[in-house]
């Protein structure tokens, strides 16, 4: 019958176009477009020396109004190299960063245990800098009344030593900065840094020796330009889309996104206790994350101008009486998205770790796969590490579909019995149409006899491809999102299973095990869709060309176990079993 290949077709090309729509939702590169009349009045207010707009504390109200002209302080301009001639410079097992005394800013980091290239393991992935080529700084001060960042410019910030480096044997690290003020208020700014972490503490530690009090906030910013995520994959024709923007937390929702285009159109203004504000791209993400006590306003902003976009959060103004010390301090996350710490640091930061519509599916997905690799398992609340894993990623794959084989192994067989018999009955069919030519009617009545007659389900063949392709789409997600797969080998020619097969090998033996199982299968009666499938397993292969090679050797591996148990079925039912 011609209904359950129509539906197989009909069913891979919706879920081809719901791939598509998922790709151009959450993975659209950001433009660089003209924006909205009402946004480039921000820029209207920016003063001549073309200045990043100061944050200003919040006001009773909860808001933070917009920065007029002079309000506004110098920072560091894009496109040098350095704006007060020095770096310096912080090591840990973990990070290579660059603080420019200016205004004591985080303008680079490096990431030592993430390789820019797999066949360059000496070079490190640059997440944030500050040259000709890109701008990606993490900005942070104190503003307002008697803060260090004023209308008259940014301060430059003391240090003993321009180099710094967490030791062997050292757990932490803290590098101060250090600024005195008129009437004898001294303020440090301490970095601090721990061992295995990407997790850095902004202290403003404010001792206040004067006779008056001091009055001041905090605010952190994440500045960075429209420029193309440098960790995107350029490889195929067809290169794989991934997110490249903001997101943040808000109390009515634990992840928002916030794509550049949003950001000009329409900018945040979100006051709240707690939360988080970050910048997204692929693999990676920058986040600051303010003490979860406080109440902040978080905003945004677009310079038209320069092509930037600001991710800020600023605190309520506090006072710092005579002969007292307070402490304003903030987390700034810059690293990989790793799940399981991001989740440790604030909620829904995990999140930033997109597996899109399918997230509900593509998280067992994931920490299954995980399980299989390393032999832990931190999932619902199961906490459990039996030692050992298989430790190749390609193998944790290939296991990963023995185990979702297995689970819709019941209706497979279902599947191909009823395949196995709509073959055996072929013949019988072919007579049918014969006899009754001219009567299309008929044809239908009678092949539908047929099957209740040989207890034949027509739909039964279409159940586990459409069943499994959410499967599918889920592991496609995991393997282009999870840092953890980043670079990952698998045996020979396969050194990165998160890109495509360079040789395409795999998706070529995909595309023949296709055919072969095509051949198992049915022929149909209608002419066209007798060449549909035959062309399906040419289609596929292309079409999986540019796929990940961890996705193709799923699906790889899935079609032989299918191809096994199909064959097996049938030979049973041809056999009268």
């Amino acid at each position: 019958m011609d209904i359950p290949r129509a539906l197989v077709i009909t069913g891979i090309a919706v879920v081809s176009y719901l791939m598509i729509q998922a790709w151009q939702q959450d993975y659209m590169s950001p433009r660089t477009t003209p924006v909205a009349q009402e946004q480039t009045r921000a820029d209207d207010t920016a003063p001549a020396n073309d200045s990043d707009p100061l944050p200003q504390p919040d006001s009773t109200e909860g808001t933070v109004p917009e920065p007029a002209g002079e309000q506004q302080a110098e920072a560091p301009a894009p496109g040098s190299q350095s704006d007060s001639g020095q770096r310096i410079e912080v090591n840990t097992d973990v990070l290579a960063l660059e603080i420019d005394p200016l205004g004591g800013d985080i303008v680079r980091v490096a990431l030592p245990e993430y390789p820019r290239h797999a066949d360059t393991p000496e070079q490190p992935f640059v997440l944030l800098q500050n040259d000709a080529g890109r701008t990606y700084v993490a900005q942070s001060g104190l503003v307002g009344k008697n803060g260090t960042d004023t209308a008259e410019g940014r301060p430059t910030w003391q240090t003993s030593q321009e180099r710094y480096r967490l030791r062997d044997g050292e757990k932490e690290l803290n590098v101060d900065l250090t600024l005195s003020q008129s009437g004898g208020v001294e303020i440090i700014k301490r970095y601090t840094f721990e061992r295995g972490s990407y997790l850095v503490r902004v202290s403003h530690i404010v001792r206040n020796n004067s006779g008056e009090p001091w009055q001041g906030a905090l605010y952190g910013q994440i500045k960075r330009d429209g420029s193309e995520d440098p960790g995107k994959s350029t490889q195929g024709f067809i290169p794989m889309p991934t997110y490249l923007g903001a997101a943040y937390w808000s109390q009515d929702k634990p992840y928002n996104k916030l794509p550049f285009d949003d950001m000009q159109d329409e900018p945040l203004r979100l006051t709240q206790e707690g939360g988080w504000i970050a910048m997204l791209q692929h693999y990676f993400v920058s986040a600051w994350i303010p003490d979860a006590q406080g109440r902040y306003t978080y905003s945004t902003l677009y310079r038209e101008n320069r092509n930037e976009y600001l991710l800020r959060f600023v605190s309520a103004s506090a006072e710092v009486q005579p002969g007292e010390e307070k402490v304003f301090y903030a987390e700034f996350y810059t690293g990989p998205k790793i799940q399981d710490r991001l989740e440790a640091i604030s909620p829904g930061f995990n999140m930033t770790v997109d597996y899109g519509w399918l997230w509900f599916l593509a998280q067992p997905i994931f920490h299954l796969l995980v399980f299989l690799q390393s032999g832990e398992l931190d999932i619902f609340g199961l906490n459990m590490d039996i030692g050992f894993g298989v430790g190749n990623w390609g193998v944790a794959i290939i296991l990963l579909t023995l185990v979702i084989k297995s689970l819709f192994f019941k209706l497979s067989a279902t599947s191909y019995r009823s395949m196995a018999k709509m073959r055996k009955v072929a013949p019988e069919m072919q007579r049918i149409k014969e006899e009754n030519k001219g009567d299309r009617q008929k044809q239908q009545q009678e092949t539908m006899k047929l099957f209740q007659r040989e207890k034949i389900n027509p739909l039964g063949g279409c159940l586990p491809i459409l069943v499994q392709m959410p499967v599918f789409i889920s592991l496609y997600y995991v393997l282009l999102e999870s840092v953890e797969l980043r670079q990952a080998p698998f045996f020979l020619w396969i050194n990165d299973l998160s890109v495509m097969d360079p040789y395409f090998v795999l998706p070529i033996l995909m595309g023949a095990s296709m055919f072969l199982q095509t051949r198992l299968n049915p022929t149909p009666a209608d002419p066209t869709q007798a060449q549909v499938m035959k062309w399906m397993p040419v289609i596929f292969s292309v079409f999986m060309l540019w796929f990940p090679a961890g996705l193709v050797l799923y699906w790889l591996t899935n079609n032989l176990l299918s191809i096994a148990q199909q064959y097996l079925i049938t030979r049973k039912i041809e056999r009268g079993g």
